[in-house]
């Protein structure tokens, strides 16, 4: 059971086990509630025998008491096994979507945007927290309480049974069967929803884009049509639930009508007696006024499904996983005969071999597309390779803990991502437990103190979100004062100076030199000056290592790469 339930609702086992806690809890408080009617079938029953005793009265005094105290421990144990068992399987939920994330290739996240994720981990975990704190418990209580205050009522008299319950299978049959066009409804909305949260996401990163180009009014008038199809889907989902709950409840209404219809004909025939009608329309009367939520309830749960089948596609996504056991012998990286592609048909990289050795500077150069970032992301398991193998020191990297294994590489992207925190703590993220000392020496091997102590508080200056205070060849250097603190044997650079002024780039050229003596460095470059130093090139076009060996050697008998070297001097003397 408790497996069925975490498929099914995208729980943890503990989650699992306090649904059915608070399922058994709301079953509890319904038939806590029906109680009290029988306390007043037989307070009936002694009036119309001949009038109640002091002893009697006592009795319903003291019965009346029980009942109020019985529906109050059945209503704050209900409380506690959904309500708050709920609030913190959601944030179990929550945490293990992140996780998981955390496991999982980068390849996923290449088909989904981060409207579509944060959604997922928040929107999806807050619509099944409302599910389950008021919708299954509430669902599971009505249905199961129900049944069985109906086996009681059949024997008493079948008959009447028969005309109070007959309508019950009727109404969740409509809202049962109903559920694939809900989903239907559910899907669209969903869809609208991340589109949306993606626009407004969009237009808020690229404002500056916006304004420069003067598309802001044309982005949102395309904004607007987004956010009134939003309202559009909604007010569809809504009215096509209503449909189908607003039916049921209107059969359920016919069951108290049948059961005076039955009744006052047995009455009539003398086959029952006033009391048994009495007690009839008594339940009836209870019995459907919580079978009208439960109806809403179990709407309210077909609805879930989209939610559910969203977060399961992350918890099932295969995970990268491995040894946490290091077994190589050295640093060298190898590439024997890699095949890779990010979709299926769609092929990427060939058939690549090389080697960057230990203690050399390997530079991977090519055409635009040619597969040089997929290559030094595949060295450090970003993605698993579709065939072939890729080693460090003889290792296979396939086999080893993704997070163990980058504890083996520095890594400098083009591309850097700061957090809104202090220049302290944002270049502590390369190793987290070093202490200031470490951090301001790393920081002055990256030339960060040039900049550092000219701001209000120096190493301790909030730099805004993702380093918005500072420039881009100031960011790069906090970026590169992170590998100088992790001093890893590998160092992966993706031309950390492309984009950047002559002044900074001879500050970070300056830096680098520095970071990379006696490791294995594995370096993008798009300029041909940065490859110069190298001691080994790899030319990398269609997927495959078109040529390989020293800049010299290349430059003699080469292509491709002197083909490079001609095109980058043409563009070194255009003028204006």
């Amino acid at each position: 059971m408790i497996k069925v339930l975490q498929r099914r609702f995208a729980l943890s086992r503990q989650g699992a086990a306090d649904l059915i806690k608070g399922c058994i809890t709301c079953i509890i408080q319904d038939i806590s509630f029906m109680i009290p009617v029988g306390l007043l079938y037989m307070f009936v029953m002694d009036m119309l025998n001949g009038g109640i005793s002091g002893n009697r009265i006592a009795f319903y005094v003291a019965g009346g008491l029980a009942c109020l105290c019985l529906i109050f421990a059945a209503a704050y144990f209900q409380y506690n096994a959904t309500y708050l068992a709920t609030y913190v399987e959601s944030g179990v939920r929550r945490i293990s979507l992140a996780e998981q994330l955390r496991k999982i290739p980068l390849s996923f996240f290449s088909k989904k945007n981060l409207a579509d994720l944060t959604n997922s981990i928040m929107g999806d975990c807050a619509a099944l927290e409302t599910a389950f704190s008021h919708y299954v418990p509430a669902l599971a209580g009505s249905l199961i309480s129900t049944t069985l205050i109906s086996v009681f009522l059949f024997i008493f008299d079948w008959r009447m049974a028969v005309a109070a319950v007959w309508v019950l299978p009727v109404a969740f049959a409509i809202t049962f069967f109903s559920s694939r066009i809900q989903e239907y409804f559910n899907q669209k909305s969903s869809a609208a929803n991340v589109a949306l949260e993606d626009g407004v996401q969009e237009c808020i990163e690229n404002l500056q884009d916006l304004k420069a180009n003067n598309a802001e009014e044309a982005y949102l008038r395309n904004l607007n049509r987004k956010i009134d199809y939003v309202e559009k889907r909604h007010i569809i989902t809504e009215l096509g639930t209503a449909l189908f709950v607003v039916s049921s409840t209107l059969i359920l209404k016919f069951g108290i009508a049948t059961v005076a219809l039955v009744g006052s004909v047995l009455l009539v025939r003398g086959e029952i007696e006033i009391p048994l009608f009495f007690l009839f329309l008594l339940v009836a009367s209870r019995l459907y006024t919580p079978l009208e939520g439960a109806l809403q309830n179990l709407a309210a749960v077909i609805s879930t499904k989209t939610n559910i089948n969203r977060m399961n596609e992350i918890i099932d996504h295969p995970a990268q996983s491995g040894t946490r056991h290091l077994t190589n012998n050295g640093y060298d990286i190898v590439f024997d005969h890699v095949g890779f592609s990010y979709q299926p048909g769609e092929t990427i990289l060939k058939d690549v071999s090389f080697t960057a050795k230990q203690g050399e500077v390997t530079a991977l150069v090519g055409p635009s597309g040619g597969g040089k970032t997929t290559v030094s992301r595949l060295a450090a398991r970003f993605w698993d390779i579709s065939r072939g193998k890729i080693t460090v020191g003889g290792m296979d990297i396939s086999q080893i803990d993704p997070e163990t294994l980058l504890s083996l590489y520095s890594i400098v992207f083009q591309d850097v991502t700061l957090f809104n925190n202090t220049i302290l703590e944002n270049i502590r993220i390369g190793r987290k437990d070093a202490s200031d000392e470490e951090v301001i020496q790393a920081a002055k091997l990256a030339n960060c103190e040039e900049f550092a102590l000219k701001l209000p508080d120096g190493y301790n200056s909030m730099i805004g979100e993702n380093g918005c205070e500072l420039s881009g060849g100031e960011r790069q250097r906090i970026s590169i004062a992170r590998a100088f603190l992790k001093n890893a044997p590998i160092i992966l650079l993706d031309e950390a100076t492309a984009s950047l002024d002559a002044e900074n780039e001879t500050l970070i050229q300056t830096a680098l030199s520095r970071l990379i003596k006696n490791k294995t460095v594995l370096v993008i470059a798009h300029r041909m000056r940065t490859v110069s130093g190298a001691d080994k090139v790899a030319v990398l076009s269609d997927g495959i290592v078109a040529e390989q060996g020293s800049p010299k050697e290349l430059t003699a008998r080469g292509k491709l790469y002197p083909h490079m070297l001609r095109l980058q001097m043409m563009s070194r003397n255009w003028e204006i």
